[in-house]
């Protein structure tokens, strides 16, 4: 009998596989493993493997945003671009326990073409996920402004992608937060001030 605990068991397997083996290296069988669930189950609740797994990422995505939409280390006041620094230090400082989540997320990301499931899923998530970057690091309520909320997240999302991506590579030159921070200022400035 498949009952609705088997869902939430297939989700919780399927993360630790995505974490464990890559989305593209995980098996149904390995999932059913996992979670102690029957094959029949992923069809029955999810539609597909791919289904199950873009759903325990997108999930897991989420729960990292949540994680870092808790109360920051330091209040977020005064200078915009100090509090622009103070958020990206509470974000930057979250890659070593979700390198693994960032990870699977590039894997991914090279393969959507192959993925079409999976593209679509990530699109229908990409407007959620910039109204809630917006909050994370301008402090804008999404319900309030938007269309700002939008174009604000997405430019957040795009400096996201991009700085885990570096840190992936080699943490050791990725930027920090002083360094977003000190490029922003320079960015900020009349040009005739940065010679």
């Amino acid at each position: 009998m498949l009952t609705v605990g088997n869902r939430e068991d297939l989700l919780r397997g399927a993360l630790k596989c995505l974490l464990n083996k890559g989305f593209l290296r995980t098996t149904a069988r390995d999932i059913t493993a996992a979670s102690g669930v029957s094959l029949a189950a992923i069809g029955y609740h999810f539609g597909s493997k791919e289904a199950l797994l873009s759903e325990a990422l997108i999930q897991a995505i989420g729960e990292w945003a949540d994680e870092m939409g808790g109360a920051p280390a330091e209040p977020l006041s005064g200078d915009p671009i100090d509090r622009f620094e103070t958020a990206w230090t509470g974000t930057i400082s979250s890659f070593p326990k979700h390198r693994r989540l960032w990870a699977v997320q590039f894997e991914v990301m090279a393969h959507l073409d192959d993925l079409p499931e999976v593209r679509k899923a990530f699109a229908a998530a990409q407007r959620e996920g910039r109204l809630g970057l917006a909050q994370l690091f301008h402090d804008i309520d999404p319900a309030d402004d938007p269309e700002h909320a939008v174009k604000i997240g997405a430019f957040y999302q795009a400096l996201l992608v991009g700085v885990a991506a570096l840190w992936e590579v080699d943490p050791a030159t990725a930027p920090d937060a002083h360094d977003l921070a000190g490029a922003l200022r320079l960015i900020a400035r009349p040009p005739a001030a940065n010679k």
